[in-house]
């Protein structure tokens, strides 16, 4: 199965036409899993035989032409629980936990008949930009081996570049969709917070956490968004806005015409790569062709994003964590002697490093004599942030920038650097903290490697974005550049 060649429609049509059988699509890809996920790591379990069984329900039952996912193999992240399928969260503490529901996500995919083929490795507990955090294996890069995918959703994001699966869902806290996207040359979106249930996602920042999909062209996206999308009874933070058809409106490659874009001069200041400016700026160039305008904005305290991130993401983690606790399920330590022991050897056993530094963090930061001076704080901050997206939203459409201040690093090289590490999600945080949704799709390449653009729209208009990175795509060739696995690019 090549799905550097299909899309959704395609495949959809090729079930109904009955030119491939959903047991057969789904047999070709687990192949295909099984041929180069060697070289990639994206996969922490299989789903072989479930999914197979689910292929050969919905072949009995037939696809009809209404049911546009259905037959359509679909990889998840390892942090959305799945009932009867190892869930790990890529943590030692939950090994061997299988949990006993499905994510309101899974459900609904469940519910359109896509298949589960597996799960997809992450950085444990989605703590990470570089999927090196799991406690199982390092994914690699689809496009070079010897470079990190990004993350936390490095393993759905490489999944999805290296052509295993059509599609796959992530979890984005502080551009973890948004940066393994850009990072392997792919198409994900970080929704608004709200319009996809939280319930059954396992949770690192409450506030912060938003579920959605990962795919190689901005039209499947579409289509994957409108059916996970949703007010859902388990999740009161999620929203009761009316969910668009998002892919209906797709078919103009001039939609942006007449559209006010901001590109804020603190997306392209020091820091960020000559090679990623240079993309960023040609496909500015792209949008005015196509009719719209783009000013120079300015979101004046973006720069302070990190900090107030790490501060409220860390403490919400802290309270999130200690339901893992050796007791309930889950990792529990040998060799104790008393209830305390059972609790910390557990946890310290259990988390791995990343974890225990935010937990730490967190804990200190929510702590009687700090609460003020850090959490407080970083929460006012949050609120100036927001001001600022306001204030530029209220004027322009939607705002354009890189993803991230580089391509893909090298696997190893920063590991070691929390500060640096933290300091990659500089321009996809701030969406986070503010809740806007923002899309990131392919916009030209450096040193050989993708880069990312990502577009920031105004809250519960994912529309706009779809509108806006549809007609980028289809004036420009970069979604359709392959990886080739096994070599460097």
């Amino acid at each position: 199965m090549n799905y550097f060649k299909q899309d959704l429609a395609s495949l959809h049509a090729d079930l109904v036409a009955k030119k491939i059988s959903a047991k057969e699509l789904t047999q070709a890809t687990l192949d295909n899993i099984k041929a180069t996920d060697p070289k990639i790591d994206a996969f922490l379990t299989l789903n072989e035989d479930a999914a197979l069984k689910q292929a050969d329900a919905i072949d009995a039952q037939g696809i009809a032409a209404d049911q546009p996912l259905a037959g359509i193999p679909v990889a998840l992240k390892d942090n959305l629980v799945t009932k009867g399928l190892k869930t790990t969260a890529a943590s030692k503490i939950l090994e061997n936990f299988t949990p006993v529901y499905d994510a309101t996500a899974v459900s609904k995919l469940a519910n359109a008949q896509m298949v589960t083929v597996g799960k997809t490795n992450l950085d444990e507990f989605a703590m990470g930009g570089s999927t090196e955090n799991s406690a199982f294996k390092t994914t690699k890069n689809a496009w070079d081996q010897t470079k990190v995918p990004g993350g936390s959703s490095g393993g759905s994001a490489a999944a999805v570049a290296s052509g295993q699966v059509p599609v796959a869902l992530g979890s984005d806290t502080g551009g973890s969709i948004r940066q393994p996207a850009a990072f392997n040359g792919i198409v994900g979106i970080k929704p608004t917070y709200g319009r996809v249930s939280r319930w059954g996602l396992i949770a690192f920042g409450s506030s912060l956490d938003q579920i959605g999909p990962m795919t190689r062209s901005v039209k499947d996206n579409a289509t994957i968004l409108s059916a996970i999308a949703g007010h859902d009874e388990h999740d009161l933070t999620s929203s009761t806005q009316a969910v668009p058809d998002f892919a209906a409106d797709l078919n103009d490659t001039t939609s942006v015409k007449g559209l006010r874009i901001g590109l804020p001069k603190e997306f392209l200041a020091e820091g960020v790569d000559d090679g990623v400016k240079t993309a960023i700026l040609a496909a500015a160039d792209t949008y005015r062709k196509l009719g719209a305008t783009v000013d120079e904005v300015s979101l004046p305290h973006n720069k302070y994003g990190v900090a107030a991130y790490y501060i409220i993401g860390s403490s919400e983690a802290s309270s999130n964590l200690q339901r893992f606790d050796g007791i309930r399920y889950g990792y529990r330590a040998q060799d104790v002697k008393n209830l305390e022991d059972v609790y910390v050897k557990s946890r310290s056993e259990g988390f791995g490093e990343e974890v225990k530094r935010r937990i730490m963090l967190g804990t200190f930061s929510l702590s009687a004599g700090f609460y003020d001076a850090y959490f407080i704080k970083a929460a006012k901050v949050r609120t100036v942030i927001i001001n600022d997206f306001k204030a530029v939203l209220k004027d322009h459409d939607f705002i354009m920038g890189p993803v991230a201040p580089t391509t893909a690093f090298g696997i190893g090289d920063e590991i070691k650097d929390p500060i640096t590490m933290y300091m990659n999600d500089v321009l996809t945080i701030p969406v986070n903290l503010a809740g806007l949704p923002g899309l990131s799709l392919p916009a030209g390449f450096s040193n050989n490697l993708p880069v990312g653009m990502q577009l920031i729209g105004r809250p519960f208009d994912e529309s706009t974005l779809y509108k806006a990175g549809y007609a980028f795509e289809q004036n420009t060739d970069f979604h359709l550049q392959v990886p080739t696995l096994g070599g460097q690019n």
